[in-house]
């Protein structure tokens, strides 16, 4: 069993930046793709990137390609994202995913409870 916890959401203007962390309790965590998505309320939960076990390979979806980094710490079972040029349509809770692939949300075994980014124009 994997659990994920989430670090680094807050309130930010248009434009600034935010780093968010997760923790995968398992060591277990270094061979799985890891990812992120993002929900507000009474959307889809929405794909925003992932990476390949090694961190040799990311995928961004194309509302934050160039804006967001995924990277991941194996040594320190962590994954972080990097958000920079924060936008007002970028607020939302951003949940770490593990052990999956792809841009649906079925794609993923283990899910974290999130942290809230908020963006303020």
């Amino acid at each position: 069993q994997v659990q994920l916890v989430e670090s680094g959401g807050g309130l930010v203007q248009a434009g600034g930046s935010l780093r968010l962390s997760c923790a995968a309790s398992a060591p277990t965590f270094r061979t799985y793709a890891m990812g992120w998505f993002r929900q507000t309320p009474g959307k889809e939960r929405e794909f925003v990137a992932n990476i390949f076990w090694s961190g040799g390979s990311s995928v961004y979806a194309d509302s934050v390609k160039g804006r967001f980094t995924i990277s991941r710490d194996n040594a320190k079972n962590t994954v972080t994202l990097q958000m920079t040029s924060l936008k007002p349509e970028d607020t939302a809770v951003y949940i770490c995913v593990a052990r999956g692939s792809g841009f649906g949300p079925e794609g993923y075994e283990y899910w974290g409870r999130g942290t809230q980014v908020t963006v303020s124009s």
